[in-house]
């Protein structure tokens, strides 16, 4: 079979004009009685120590079954607010965002319980995908040789809190790819690691794109984001600059940069 042409493309995620306004508690804000909170709240008048900041103003798009969509922009440019929108962590001011199957994030803050093994850790974050107590067996050895941790000795046997935050990172990925996905969300993930983990990284993306999914990959690092997705989102100062082929979008962020 060819490739699917646009009429046939499956939209997986759509953004539509998109505002997400986060609401900053500064120095004061928990002070005050509950008589004047109370007041403030009849009269909807706002607490003078809350700042609102508008972290992703008006931003569209689609993306399709089997498409790899990098996000990229500078540091606060909402990047990660809006995959975070994407996976329903964050509710939109504005606009909607619909997705056809669950959006999964992966992120270096993904939750892993820091006491338990990296080993229990496996097992509870499979379950917690959804894998049958067999699947999660079968799988196991394949994780931990996927995630590199027990190269440099028996690390999976030992407390999460004893790893770098690369292992921590690198294991978080392996339990997350290990399931084919509908939409994953992926937060650096690839950013950590040495280039034998990059490359098995993005291996394994292209192969859970072919097996249903989309995938979206935050990243600072452009090589990354080049190696692994034909499309790319630049989003500055909560707003889309550009989405297309990753080539272009890539090489006019540098060049803005290096203006």
């Amino acid at each position: 079979m060819g490739q699917a042409t646009s009429d046939t493309r499956v939209p997986t995620v759509v953004a539509d004009d998109v505002h997400i306004v986060y609401k900053v508690h500064g120095a004061g804000a928990g002070k005050g009685s509950a008589t004047s909170a109370l007041s403030r709240i009849v009269s909807r008048r706002k607490s003078p120590a809350i700042r609102e900041v508008h972290a992703v103003r008006g931003i569209s798009f689609t993306a399709y079954k089997g498409e790899a969509v990098g996000l990229i922009g500078s540091n606060g440019s909402g990047k990660s607010t809006m995959l975070a929108a994407i996976a329903g962590l964050l509710p939109t001011e504005r606009g909607g965002i619909y997705t056809n199957g669950q959006p999964s994030l992966l992120g270096v803050n993904a939750a892993l319980m820091n006491d338990l093994t990296g080993e229990r850790n496996v097992v509870l974050g499979c379950l917690a995908m959804g894998m049958s107590p067999a699947e999660v067996k079968a799988r196991y050895q394949d994780i931990v040789d996927f995630s590199g941790i027990n190269e440099k000795g028996d690390f999976i046997s030992l407390p999460m809190r004893t790893y770098s935050s690369g292992m921590a990172a690198r294991l978080r990925f392996s339990i997350a790819a290990a399931k084919t996905h509908d939409v994953l969300l992926i937060d650096e993930a690839l950013a950590t690691g040495d280039q034998r983990f990059q490359r098995r990284s993005e291996a394994r993306i292209r192969e859970l794109r072919k097996e249903a999914g989309t995938v979206f990959l935050v990243s600072h690092n452009n090589n990354a984001i080049r190696d692994t997705c034909e499309r790319t989102i630049w989003i500055e100062k909560g707003e889309l600059i550009m989405d297309g082929h990753t080539d272009e979008v890539v090489r006019a962020y540098e060049k803005h940069n290096q203006g």
